[in-house]
């Protein structure tokens, strides 16, 4: 697959009205006052390397003292309100070990590392340029994926909670190869149940380092669960094939473990299974859903040559004639949602994909 329709810098696109309102509807507006260009103000920085002296493409920031305490108190704020529901009881137990700033991919996120000072427990969050398609990627991922994901808006800043694994990129080449046997397979299992996820919702480009795999013990198992940790590329790219993970060379591992270790008829169980998932989820938040399609549809979140070539594309795979119809992004990824609602339990809905 060519993947030059990626290479380039997706653009941002700001929040409309109706999407904030939608936001604050559902208390997704942060009451405060930090914004991603105070931490630009940053003094100078020191490069973050790993454990193994290798450069881990942040850096960590410094400010003068008297922006420093301002700078604090709002991020300990922050805390408050993505973890305590803004009870400011707790900020005098808390403490700003490490504000890190990221120079690669499209946000150039700032790291925030919060410690309890009682425990020395800690936690990170981000603080990111806010982004339609971004925002709009993490309340899908919020309402329609296993997990649940915390974020806040204010004005043109996005505040992210930390999704906790280990990249999928780092997993594959240090870990993968000492799972055993059966763990391979139900990692396969959940490979094709996140592929299905992503191709549904429209998240593009999750190549190996855009997601984390979650190891969890289960009893006398260890079982693996697969998260997106990058929402840019929801709904904007035209090629189909970027929707899905098991096309990108990076994930090449991934793929030759589904073939390995899953049967087609297994496959097409799990693919079966994650359409019947989704479709209850659609279901239960059906008025939810509504009004976000709603105003995904009368946003504009892609070049219109990239929603003509998409929705020609799954016009085809499907012959559905809502896609064909759709005007915009949103309202391809609706008629992707209607598919799946109306067709759920048919075990024919796509097409093998491996």
């Amino acid at each position: 697959m060519s993947e030059s329709s990626v290479l380039f810098k997706k653009p941002s696109y700001p929040i409309n009205e109706f999407l904030l309102e939608y936001l604050d509807r559902y208390d997704r507006i942060s009451t405060v006052t930090v914004f991603y260009d105070d931490l630009l103000r940053f003094s100078g920085s020191i490069v973050v390397y790993d454990k193994n002296d290798h450069d881990t493409l942040w850096v960590r920031v410094y400010y003068n003292e008297f922006e420093r305490a301002e700078i604090d108190l709002n991020l300990k704020k922050i805390y408050s309100l993505l973890h305590s529901d803004g009870n400011l009881e707790i900020i005098k137990f808390l403490n700003i070990d490490a504000i890190d700033y990221c120079t690669f991919g499209n946000s150039k996120p700032f790291r925030i590392k919060v410690r309890n000072i009682l425990n020395d427990n800690y936690v990170h969050f981000y603080v990111k340029k806010a982004d339609a398609s971004r925002i709009y990627g993490l309340e899908l991922e919020d309402i329609l994926s296993p997990d649940k994901i915390n974020f806040l808006v204010h004005g043109d800043t996005l505040i992210e909670e930390h999704i906790i694994g280990i990249p999928g990129d780092v997993f594959m080449e240090t870990l993968l190869t000492k799972c055993t046997e059966t763990e391979k397979a139900q990692i396969a299992k959940e490979f094709v149940k996140f592929n299905e996820r992503c191709m549904i919702r429209l998240l593009g480009d999750m190549r190996a380092y855009n997601y984390v795999v979650l190891p969890i013990h289960d009893f006398d198992q260890v079982v693996h669960r697969i998260r997106p940790i990058d929402f840019d590329q929801q709904c904007y790219e035209g090629n189909f094939k970027i929707y899905r993970p098991q096309f990108f060379k990076e994930n090449n591992p991934m793929v030759q473990l589904v073939k390995s270790k899953l049967q087609a008829s297994s496959i097409e169980q799990y693919k079966n299974e994650e359409r019947a998932a989704l479709a209850k989820r659609l279901h239960s938040a059906r008025k939810r859903i509504s009004r976000l399609l709603h105003i995904m549809s009368n946003d504009f979140l892609a070049p219109d040559e990239h929603t003509e070539k998409l929705k020609m594309e799954l016009f085809r795979y499907t012959n559905d004639l809502n896609f064909k119809n759709a005007n915009s992004m949103g309202d391809v990824l609706e008629a992707s949602f209607e598919f799946i609602s109306r067709n759920y339990k048919n075990a024919n809905i796509f097409k093998p994909g491996f």
